[in-house]
């Protein structure tokens, strides 16, 4: 296993991150382009993103004390060729909804954290033309969402060095920002009432953004600051429990391409010096969950980070995630900025707290979550499929599947066809058979949902003329599903698990009359029928589950009558 507890080794981790990057940059610097697949933006934001992302994890180390070169001289000239109307490599002149907006966020950090490396070896024209550039955000429409603090971030950087600003937008910016805050730390990442989702978007944006925001602007707005503080503490507690006490933390929402931004929130706290765990626990979650990611393939033979989650897969990947969108990721490496005495480097890696590491069953309100720890250490969640009406993409597999587990990760659908292009694990999918095959339906949103301290319970329709109402009710070693189907159509629905390794030298899987069972990779899934259910194995298309390539899915198959009927089902699961 990567060790990883100094100061030398986060550093050493970061290089081997990064390295790989340098034959890739453009001649004049300003961009960076380490693949050759498309997003919804163009060439130039393409190579922008490249170039900036980065910087996330290079000014903390700069202002650490870290080496300047190889990559110093790179930023500095492209810095300066990317914000120059005369040079081929222009960034260009930006537009309402930009992802240049995106991009901007990690320049301007670095123009706050190390001035003297980004700012200060520029001519006096070439900070004009950056200047003018980063500006460009005050006067475009900004998405509500976290773009907001972009808007925020850049025009902090430009007035802490002394360049025309727009602090009163940015001050509307934050109050709108407060505005989503729900309670217990949590946020939506726009207004409530549009995108009442709660998933990353909260630690590696709204917070982390949030503490960096504490220590920018603590002295010029102590009052806001101090509330960003304390909500980080809050949200610190609830947020831990999301992280498996293998290292790895819940596959739920999008741009999980981000990978080990999973663990930056609790980065930046160390790095603002806010505990809200103790830090040895802290520096546990941060370790254990780059290691967890490091033993997975998600580098290309050159060691650049790829799209997809535990392996390279473009399948579940958003419009909006490019070559370079991954290493958003290295926002983690914020710990980089901690002076050499800091005691994070000789801190030891603690374990999760027991509180945290073998709670039970525990409701997260806020967060609209049911979460259980099973006795071998898997991680449950319970999800109430209440998301925003315009989607990002696979919105029904990132957020509506009855339950997300840390050790079997999730599929993202190839079609909707037939059940194994759907491969619709912690789903009921509903089939409606026709001449040219059948068609899969499966919850995309709930209509309503009530989370309880024992279970969740939601209402929804897969399709017109079927509604079903939902109860997940953890129990041991897994969780029983009771679902009351009305139906005006008669179909087949089948009650699907988790996605179970395939060709893997301990694989098995077997149906029997009543519930069907697969085993591979160290994991066992179970689904039982307790209403007349027919077990069957689903051999689901190669790629669709996040963590594994090839997978089988064990399901109950029910027949649905025109009418009513009620089905139970139990799903168990094991980790070695």
């Amino acid at each position: 296993m990567l060790k990883l507890h100094s100061k030398q080794d986060f550093t050493g981790l970061m290089r081997r991150l990064l390295d790989p990057l340098l034959p890739l940059y453009s001649p004049g610097g300003a961009r960076m382009t380490p693949g050759g697949a498309g997003a919804s933006y163009g060439e130039r934001a393409i190579g922008l993103e490249g170039f900036s992302r980065p910087l996330w994890a290079l000014a903390p180390y700069w202002m650490g004390g870290g080496e300047p070169e190889p990559f110093a001289s790179i930023y500095q000239r492209g810095l300066a060729s990317g914000s120059d109307p005369e040079h081929p490599e222009y960034w260009g002149r930006t537009e309402d909804y930009d992802q240049c907006f995106v991009e901007m966020a990690a320049i301007a950090c670095a123009i706050l954290e190390v001035p003297h490396m980004v700012w200060e070896p520029l001519t006096g024209k070439e900070r004009q033309n950056l200047a003018d550039w980063l500006y460009e955000i005050n006067t475009h429409f900004v998405p509500h969402c976290n773009w907001r603090f972009f808007r925020v971030l850049v025009n902090l950087a430009l007035d802490s060095v002394g360049m025309t600003a727009d602090l009163a937008l940015a001050e509307k910016d934050l109050e709108e920002i407060e505005s989503w805050y729900v309670g217990d730390g949590w946020y939506t990442d726009g207004p409530p009432e549009e995108k009442p989702q709660k998933d990353y978007y909260v630690p590696w944006a709204l917070q982390y953004y949030g503490v960096l925001y504490s220590v920018f602007a603590g002295k010029r707005d102590p009052e806001r600051a101090g509330r960003f503080r304390e909500r980080a503490l809050e949200f610190g507690k609830s947020f831990a429990l999301w992280f498996d006490e293998n290292g790895a933390a819940l596959p739920y929402g999008r741009s999980l391409t981000y990978r080990f931004g999973q663990c930056a929130f609790y980065s930046a706290c160390v790095w603002a010096g806010l505990n809200p765990l103790p830090l040895p626990v802290m520096k546990g979650i941060i370790v254990r969950n780059l290691q967890w990611w490091m033993e997975r393939p998600i580098f290309d033979r050159d060691g650049v980070l790829t799209v997809g989650y535990c392996y390279p897969n473009l399948y579940m990947s958003e419009r909006y995630n490019a070559p370079g969108s991954p290493y958003w990721a290295m926002k983690t490496f914020l710990l980089l900025a901690l002076p050499d005495e800091h005691p994070f480097w000789t801190a030891s890696e603690a374990p999760l707290p027991e509180d945290i590491a073998a709670f039970g069953v525990c409701p997260q309100y806020a967060a609209g979550l049911l979460l259980q720890r099973l006795p071998d250490g898997q991680l449950n969640a319970y999800a109430p499929a209440v998301t925003e009406k315009s989607e990002h993409g696979q919105f029904a597999e990132k957020y509506a599947k009855f339950c997300y587990n840390t050790r079997f990760g999730f599929s993202a659908s190839r079609s909707g066809v037939q059940l194994e292009q759907a491969a619709p694990d912690s789903m009921l999918a509903f089939v409606l058979s026709g001449e040219d095959g059948g068609w899969v339906f499966v919850r995309r949103h709930s209509q309503s949902f009530r989370l309880s301290e024992d279970r969740l319970i939601s209402q929804w329709s897969p399709l017109p003329g079927v509604q079903v109402t939902t109860e997940l009710i953890p129990c041991d070693g897994g969780h029983l599903r009771r679902h009351t189907v009305k139906s005006r159509i008669a179909c087949a629905a089948y009650d699907c698990g988790f996605a179970v390794p395939r060709f893997v030298p301990d694989f098995s899987a077997e149906a029997e009359e009543n519930a069907a069972e697969a085993e591979g990779g160290g994991l066992s899934c179970r689904v039982e029928s307790r209403s007349g259910g027919k077990g069957m194995v689903i051999e689901a298309w190669p790629n669709t589950s996040l963590y594994s390539p090839n997978t089988v899915i064990p399901a109950v198959k029910y027949e649905i009558p025109q009418g009513g009927i009620l089905l139970e089902t139990l799903v168990t699961s094991a980790a070695k």
